[in-house]
Protein backbone atom coordinates (compact mmCIF):
# COMPACT_ATOMS: atom_id res chain seq x y z
CA UNK A 1 0.00 0.00 0.00
CA UNK A 2 3.06 2.48 0.95
CA UNK A 3 4.37 1.38 -2.36
CA UNK A 4 1.57 2.11 -4.50
CA UNK A 5 0.54 5.77 -3.10
CA UNK A 6 4.22 6.62 -3.01
CA UNK A 7 5.07 6.23 -6.26
CA UNK A 8 1.04 6.96 -7.66
CA UNK A 9 0.76 9.60 -9.78
CA UNK A 10 -1.98 11.79 -8.53
CA UNK A 11 -5.23 11.92 -11.08
CA UNK A 12 -5.99 15.41 -11.95
CA UNK A 13 -9.53 16.77 -10.25
CA UNK A 14 -11.71 16.28 -13.60
CA UNK A 15 -9.87 12.55 -14.46
CA UNK A 16 -10.77 11.22 -10.89
CA UNK A 17 -14.70 10.57 -11.69
CA UNK A 18 -13.79 8.31 -14.16
CA UNK A 19 -10.45 6.53 -12.62
CA UNK A 20 -9.28 3.78 -14.31
CA UNK A 21 -9.60 0.42 -11.83
CA UNK A 22 -6.24 -1.16 -13.77
CA UNK A 23 -3.81 1.51 -12.16
CA UNK A 24 -5.17 -0.04 -8.59
CA UNK A 25 -4.81 -3.28 -6.81
CA UNK A 26 -6.83 -6.09 -8.46
CA UNK A 27 -10.21 -6.18 -6.35
CA UNK A 28 -11.87 -9.40 -5.06
CA UNK A 29 -15.23 -10.26 -5.72
CA UNK A 30 -16.57 -9.10 -2.34
CA UNK A 31 -14.58 -5.99 -2.71
CA UNK A 32 -16.31 -5.53 -6.17
CA UNK A 33 -19.90 -5.71 -5.14
CA UNK A 34 -18.74 -3.47 -2.43
CA UNK A 35 -17.41 -0.67 -5.01
CA UNK A 36 -20.64 -1.07 -7.13
CA UNK A 37 -22.58 -0.71 -3.75
CA UNK A 38 -20.62 2.87 -2.90
CA UNK A 39 -20.56 4.01 -6.63
CA UNK A 40 -24.31 4.17 -6.52
CA UNK A 41 -24.84 5.07 -2.94
CA UNK A 42 -22.04 8.07 -3.45
CA UNK A 43 -24.84 9.28 -6.18
CA UNK A 44 -27.40 10.11 -3.37
CA UNK A 45 -24.82 12.33 -1.15
CA UNK A 46 -25.80 14.29 1.14
CA UNK A 47 -28.82 12.14 2.20
CA UNK A 48 -26.29 8.97 2.58
CA UNK A 49 -23.29 11.21 3.36
CA UNK A 50 -23.46 9.66 6.91
CA UNK A 51 -23.12 6.14 5.84
CA UNK A 52 -19.60 6.54 4.44
CA UNK A 53 -18.29 8.33 7.68
CA UNK A 54 -19.35 4.88 9.36
CA UNK A 55 -17.72 2.84 7.07
CA UNK A 56 -14.67 4.69 7.00
CA UNK A 57 -15.00 4.25 11.00
CA UNK A 58 -13.05 1.09 11.10
CA UNK A 59 -10.90 1.65 6.89
CA UNK A 60 -8.12 3.09 5.89
CA UNK A 61 -9.90 3.35 3.00
CA UNK A 62 -13.74 2.87 1.22
CA UNK A 63 -12.95 -0.64 0.37
CA UNK A 64 -10.38 -1.56 3.66
CA UNK A 65 -6.76 -1.22 4.10
CA UNK A 66 -5.77 -0.04 -0.09
CA UNK A 67 -7.25 2.56 -2.21
CA UNK A 68 -9.41 1.76 -5.52
CA UNK A 69 -10.35 3.68 -7.71
CA UNK A 70 -13.66 3.81 -6.24
CA UNK A 71 -11.81 6.10 -3.07
CA UNK A 72 -10.92 8.76 -6.41
CA UNK A 73 -14.68 8.57 -7.84
CA UNK A 74 -16.51 9.00 -4.24
CA UNK A 75 -14.03 11.32 -3.58
CA UNK A 76 -15.06 13.98 -5.98
CA UNK A 77 -18.63 13.53 -5.34
CA UNK A 78 -17.68 14.43 -1.69
CA UNK A 79 -15.35 17.48 -2.20
CA UNK A 80 -17.98 20.02 -3.37
CA UNK A 81 -20.17 18.60 0.23
CA UNK A 82 -16.84 18.82 2.55
CA UNK A 83 -16.17 22.28 1.22
CA UNK A 84 -19.47 23.45 2.73
CA UNK A 85 -18.38 22.03 6.38
CA UNK A 86 -17.49 24.38 9.57
CA UNK A 87 -15.61 23.34 12.28
CA UNK A 88 -19.01 22.47 13.98
CA UNK A 89 -19.20 19.31 11.56
CA UNK A 90 -15.14 17.93 12.67
CA UNK A 91 -17.20 15.51 15.39
CA UNK A 92 -19.83 13.84 13.44
CA UNK A 93 -17.53 14.11 10.29
CA UNK A 94 -14.21 13.15 11.80
CA UNK A 95 -13.31 10.19 9.69
CA UNK A 96 -14.70 11.09 6.13
CA UNK A 97 -12.60 14.19 6.88
CA UNK A 98 -9.57 12.06 7.43
CA UNK A 99 -9.90 10.12 4.54
CA UNK A 100 -10.12 13.38 2.76
CA UNK A 101 -7.08 14.63 3.79
CA UNK A 102 -5.36 11.26 2.63
CA UNK A 103 -6.92 11.23 -0.66
CA UNK A 104 -6.17 14.70 -1.82
CA UNK A 105 -2.18 14.32 -0.44
CA UNK A 106 -1.66 10.75 -2.21
CA UNK A 107 -4.67 10.30 -5.30
CA UNK A 108 -5.86 12.92 -6.49
CA UNK A 109 -3.96 16.36 -7.52
CA UNK A 110 -6.62 19.10 -5.78
CA UNK A 111 -6.34 22.72 -6.70
CA UNK A 112 -5.12 24.57 -3.91
CA UNK A 113 -8.49 26.92 -4.26
CA UNK A 114 -10.60 23.66 -4.04
CA UNK A 115 -8.39 21.84 -1.27
CA UNK A 116 -9.93 20.78 1.77
CA UNK A 117 -8.50 23.32 4.51
CA UNK A 118 -8.55 20.98 7.71
CA UNK A 119 -7.92 22.85 11.31
CA UNK A 120 -6.38 20.47 12.93
CA UNK A 121 -6.34 22.39 15.86
CA UNK A 122 -9.54 22.28 16.47
CA UNK A 123 -10.31 20.05 19.61
CA UNK A 124 -13.61 17.78 18.90
CA UNK A 125 -14.67 15.29 21.72
CA UNK A 126 -13.84 11.84 22.19
CA UNK A 127 -15.60 9.75 19.99
CA UNK A 128 -17.51 7.42 22.24
CA UNK A 129 -18.44 3.19 21.16
CA UNK A 130 -22.22 2.57 22.49
CA UNK A 131 -22.08 0.10 24.57
CA UNK A 132 -24.58 -2.85 24.57
CA UNK A 133 -26.50 -2.89 28.19
CA UNK A 134 -25.77 -5.48 30.45
CA UNK A 135 -28.47 -7.54 31.76
CA UNK A 136 -28.91 -7.40 35.61
CA UNK A 137 -28.50 -10.70 37.20
CA UNK A 138 -31.63 -10.61 39.12
CA UNK A 139 -33.55 -9.65 36.02
CA UNK A 140 -31.77 -12.41 34.30
CA UNK A 141 -32.60 -14.75 36.79
CA UNK A 142 -36.08 -13.96 36.85
CA UNK A 143 -36.16 -14.16 32.98
CA UNK A 144 -35.23 -17.97 33.42
CA UNK A 145 -38.42 -18.20 35.43
CA UNK A 146 -41.17 -16.60 33.08
CA UNK A 147 -44.03 -17.58 32.22
CA UNK A 148 -44.60 -19.86 29.33
CA UNK A 149 -46.64 -18.09 26.45
CA UNK A 150 -50.36 -19.08 27.20
CA UNK A 151 -51.39 -21.51 24.58
CA UNK A 152 -55.05 -22.79 24.00
CA UNK A 153 -55.37 -24.84 26.68
CA UNK A 154 -54.73 -22.21 29.31
CA UNK A 155 -56.29 -18.80 27.60
CA UNK A 156 -59.69 -17.32 28.12
CA UNK A 157 -61.21 -17.12 31.29
CA UNK A 158 -59.62 -18.19 34.92
CA UNK A 159 -59.94 -21.80 35.11
CA UNK A 160 -61.66 -23.09 38.21
CA UNK A 161 -59.60 -24.69 40.65
CA UNK A 162 -60.20 -27.36 43.36
CA UNK A 163 -58.87 -27.87 46.49
CA UNK A 164 -55.89 -29.58 45.10
CA UNK A 165 -54.99 -27.22 42.79
CA UNK A 166 -56.44 -28.57 39.38
CA UNK A 167 -59.08 -27.57 36.96
CA UNK A 168 -62.60 -29.46 37.55
CA UNK A 169 -64.25 -31.40 35.01
CA UNK A 170 -66.29 -28.79 33.38
CA UNK A 171 -63.39 -26.31 33.32
CA UNK A 172 -61.14 -29.42 31.20
CA UNK A 173 -64.17 -30.08 29.10
CA UNK A 174 -64.54 -26.54 28.00
CA UNK A 175 -60.86 -26.03 27.30
CA UNK A 176 -60.60 -29.39 25.26
CA UNK A 177 -63.52 -28.34 22.93
CA UNK A 178 -61.78 -24.78 22.87
CA UNK A 179 -58.56 -26.32 21.67
CA UNK A 180 -60.56 -28.61 19.17
CA UNK A 181 -62.23 -25.40 17.48
CA UNK A 182 -59.21 -23.83 17.37
CA UNK A 183 -56.93 -26.50 15.59
CA UNK A 184 -60.25 -26.68 13.10
CA UNK A 185 -60.48 -23.28 12.60
CA UNK A 186 -56.51 -23.35 11.81
CA UNK A 187 -56.99 -26.35 9.42
CA UNK A 188 -59.56 -24.25 7.52
CA UNK A 189 -57.41 -21.35 6.61
CA UNK A 190 -54.29 -23.31 5.65
CA UNK A 191 -56.54 -25.28 3.40
CA UNK A 192 -58.13 -22.09 1.97
CA UNK A 193 -54.65 -20.67 1.37
CA UNK A 194 -53.61 -23.96 -0.40
CA UNK A 195 -57.11 -23.61 -2.68
CA UNK A 196 -56.11 -20.10 -3.59
CA UNK A 197 -51.85 -20.66 -4.36
CA UNK A 198 -53.48 -23.81 -6.31
CA UNK A 199 -56.16 -21.46 -8.71
CA UNK A 200 -53.45 -18.73 -9.19
CA UNK A 201 -51.36 -21.30 -10.75
CA UNK A 202 -53.92 -22.33 -12.61
CA UNK A 203 -55.12 -19.43 -14.18
CA UNK A 204 -53.02 -18.76 -17.84
CA UNK A 205 -50.66 -16.15 -17.43
CA UNK A 206 -51.23 -12.89 -18.84
CA UNK A 207 -49.16 -9.88 -20.29
CA UNK A 208 -49.93 -8.15 -16.92
CA UNK A 209 -47.12 -10.07 -15.72
CA UNK A 210 -44.35 -8.84 -18.47
CA UNK A 211 -42.58 -5.56 -17.25
CA UNK A 212 -42.77 -3.77 -21.13
CA UNK A 213 -40.91 -0.40 -20.56
CA UNK A 214 -39.24 2.11 -22.26
CA UNK A 215 -35.56 2.34 -22.59
CA UNK A 216 -33.17 5.02 -24.44
CA UNK A 217 -29.73 3.39 -25.82
CA UNK A 218 -27.41 5.71 -24.93
CA UNK A 219 -24.15 4.03 -26.50
CA UNK A 220 -23.73 0.70 -28.50
CA UNK A 221 -21.17 -1.58 -29.52
CA UNK A 222 -20.34 -4.64 -31.10
CA UNK A 223 -19.32 -7.68 -28.50
CA UNK A 224 -15.88 -8.38 -28.49
CA UNK A 225 -16.09 -11.90 -28.17
CA UNK A 226 -19.45 -12.67 -30.60
CA UNK A 227 -19.67 -11.21 -34.21
CA UNK A 228 -23.77 -11.75 -34.41
CA UNK A 229 -24.07 -9.38 -30.80
CA UNK A 230 -24.54 -5.71 -30.25
CA UNK A 231 -23.80 -4.94 -26.29
CA UNK A 232 -26.21 -2.05 -25.48
CA UNK A 233 -25.68 0.50 -22.53
CA UNK A 234 -29.82 1.52 -22.03
CA UNK A 235 -31.06 3.58 -19.87
CA UNK A 236 -34.27 2.13 -18.22
CA UNK A 237 -35.21 4.45 -15.18
CA UNK A 238 -33.53 2.32 -13.04
CA UNK A 239 -32.84 3.89 -9.89
CA UNK A 240 -29.12 1.74 -9.70
CA UNK A 241 -28.70 3.35 -13.19
CA UNK A 242 -28.46 1.82 -17.04
CA UNK A 243 -28.48 -1.64 -17.92
CA UNK A 244 -26.45 -4.17 -19.94
CA UNK A 245 -28.24 -5.74 -22.99
CA UNK A 246 -27.09 -8.19 -25.81
CA UNK A 247 -28.85 -8.21 -28.83
CA UNK A 248 -28.61 -10.62 -31.81
CA UNK A 249 -29.41 -7.75 -34.57
CA UNK A 250 -25.59 -7.24 -35.69
CA UNK A 251 -26.99 -8.92 -39.02
CA UNK A 252 -30.41 -6.68 -39.38
CA UNK A 253 -29.30 -2.85 -38.26
CA UNK A 254 -26.03 -1.13 -38.64
CA UNK A 255 -24.48 -0.06 -35.20
CA UNK A 256 -25.38 3.79 -35.91
CA UNK A 257 -28.95 2.81 -35.68
CA UNK A 258 -28.76 1.96 -32.05
CA UNK A 259 -27.04 4.90 -31.09
CA UNK A 260 -29.30 7.48 -29.09
CA UNK A 261 -32.59 5.91 -29.67
CA UNK A 262 -35.51 5.07 -28.01
CA UNK A 263 -36.94 1.51 -27.92
CA UNK A 264 -39.43 -0.85 -25.66
CA UNK A 265 -37.67 -3.22 -22.80
CA UNK A 266 -39.02 -6.51 -21.64
CA UNK A 267 -37.23 -5.87 -18.59
CA UNK A 268 -38.29 -8.62 -16.10
CA UNK A 269 -37.06 -11.63 -17.98
CA UNK A 270 -33.87 -13.49 -15.72
CA UNK A 271 -30.56 -12.33 -16.63
CA UNK A 272 -28.59 -14.37 -18.99
CA UNK A 273 -24.64 -14.15 -19.72
CA UNK A 274 -23.69 -14.03 -23.35
CA UNK A 275 -20.38 -14.75 -24.26
CA UNK A 276 -18.92 -13.67 -20.95
CA UNK A 277 -21.17 -10.59 -20.83
CA UNK A 278 -24.54 -10.60 -18.46
CA UNK A 279 -27.47 -9.34 -20.68
CA UNK A 280 -30.82 -7.84 -17.93
CA UNK A 281 -33.03 -7.08 -20.47
CA UNK A 282 -34.32 -7.62 -24.66
CA UNK A 283 -34.99 -5.38 -27.28
CA UNK A 284 -38.79 -5.75 -28.15
CA UNK A 285 -38.65 -6.39 -32.00
CA UNK A 286 -41.13 -7.30 -35.06
CA UNK A 287 -39.88 -9.89 -37.93
CA UNK A 288 -41.35 -12.10 -40.23
CA UNK A 289 -39.13 -14.56 -42.63
CA UNK A 290 -36.79 -12.06 -44.01
CA UNK A 291 -37.07 -8.54 -42.05
CA UNK A 292 -36.16 -7.50 -38.36
CA UNK A 293 -37.49 -4.14 -37.23
CA UNK A 294 -37.64 -2.08 -34.14
CA UNK A 295 -41.06 -1.58 -32.12
CA UNK A 296 -41.18 2.08 -32.11
CA UNK A 297 -42.34 3.64 -29.05
CA UNK A 298 -44.42 7.27 -29.98
CA UNK A 299 -43.30 10.93 -29.38
CA UNK A 300 -42.55 12.32 -26.14
CA UNK A 301 -41.62 8.98 -23.94
CA UNK A 302 -39.32 8.87 -20.81
CA UNK A 303 -36.81 6.04 -19.91
CA UNK A 304 -38.71 3.74 -18.08
CA UNK A 305 -42.46 4.89 -18.44
CA UNK A 306 -44.29 1.48 -18.54
CA UNK A 307 -46.00 -0.04 -21.30
CA UNK A 308 -48.89 -2.87 -21.47
CA UNK A 309 -51.53 -4.01 -23.63
CA UNK A 310 -55.03 -2.64 -23.24
CA UNK A 311 -57.10 -4.01 -20.26
CA UNK A 312 -54.03 -5.61 -19.01
CA UNK A 313 -52.08 -2.65 -16.89
CA UNK A 314 -51.55 -4.62 -13.64
CA UNK A 315 -48.24 -5.27 -11.60
CA UNK A 316 -45.95 -7.29 -13.51
CA UNK A 317 -43.68 -9.99 -11.41
CA UNK A 318 -40.54 -8.73 -10.61
CA UNK A 319 -38.51 -11.81 -12.15
CA UNK A 320 -40.25 -14.60 -14.73
CA UNK A 321 -39.82 -17.77 -13.18
CA UNK A 322 -38.14 -19.68 -15.79
CA UNK A 323 -39.51 -23.21 -15.00
CA UNK A 324 -43.71 -21.22 -15.56
CA UNK A 325 -42.38 -20.55 -18.89
CA UNK A 326 -44.48 -17.74 -18.37
CA UNK A 327 -42.83 -15.18 -21.65
CA UNK A 328 -42.96 -18.63 -23.68
CA UNK A 329 -46.85 -18.58 -22.80
CA UNK A 330 -47.74 -15.23 -23.59
CA UNK A 331 -45.03 -13.99 -26.27
CA UNK A 332 -46.68 -16.11 -29.51
CA UNK A 333 -49.52 -14.16 -29.14
CA UNK A 334 -47.77 -10.97 -29.96
CA UNK A 335 -48.36 -9.75 -33.38
CA UNK A 336 -48.86 -6.89 -35.47
CA UNK A 337 -52.36 -5.45 -37.25
CA UNK A 338 -52.69 -4.22 -40.67
CA UNK A 339 -52.16 -0.62 -39.50
CA UNK A 340 -48.70 -2.09 -38.12
CA UNK A 341 -49.51 -1.24 -34.51
CA UNK A 342 -48.17 -3.94 -31.67
CA UNK A 343 -51.14 -6.42 -30.45
CA UNK A 344 -51.79 -8.88 -27.94
CA UNK A 345 -54.40 -11.36 -29.94
CA UNK A 346 -57.07 -12.96 -27.77
CA UNK A 347 -58.92 -16.04 -28.78
CA UNK A 348 -62.82 -14.74 -29.01
CA UNK A 349 -62.01 -11.23 -27.74
CA UNK A 350 -60.60 -8.51 -29.89
CA UNK A 351 -57.00 -7.82 -30.16
CA UNK A 352 -55.42 -5.84 -27.34
CA UNK A 353 -52.95 -3.15 -28.44
CA UNK A 354 -49.78 -1.80 -26.87
CA UNK A 355 -50.21 1.38 -25.44
CA UNK A 356 -48.53 3.36 -22.48
CA UNK A 357 -50.62 6.21 -19.92
CA UNK A 358 -51.44 8.72 -22.54
CA UNK A 359 -53.05 6.01 -25.20
CA UNK A 360 -50.53 6.46 -27.50
CA UNK A 361 -50.34 3.05 -30.01
CA UNK A 362 -46.53 1.54 -30.68
CA UNK A 363 -46.03 0.23 -34.42
CA UNK A 364 -43.24 -1.00 -36.07
CA UNK A 365 -42.14 0.43 -39.85
CA UNK A 366 -43.71 -2.18 -42.26
CA UNK A 367 -44.46 -5.94 -41.14
CA UNK A 368 -48.01 -6.72 -41.10
CA UNK A 369 -48.70 -9.72 -38.94
CA UNK A 370 -45.37 -9.77 -37.36
CA UNK A 371 -44.03 -11.99 -34.73
CA UNK A 372 -42.97 -9.71 -32.07
CA UNK A 373 -40.14 -10.80 -29.45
Amino acid sequence: MADLTTSFQKLSLTDAESADASKFPSLTNEEKALESQWLTLSKRFPESIDQLNDNLRSKTYILGNQPSSVDAIVFTRTLPIASKWTSNDYASKRHILRWIDLIQNTLVEVPQDSKIKIDFSVEIPREEKKKEKKTDAKDAKADTKATPAPTAESSGKKEKKQKGGKPDEETLKKLKEEAQKAKKEKKAKAAAEQAEKAKAEAAPPTPSLIDLRIGYIQKAIKHPDADSLYVSTIDAGDEEGPRTVCSGLVKHFPLEALQGRYVVLVANLKPVTMRGIKSTAMVLCGSDDEHVEFVDPPQGVKPGDKVFFEGFNGTPEKVLNPKKKIWEAIQPSFSTNEALEVIYKQEGKPDAKLTNNEGQSFKVKSIANANVR
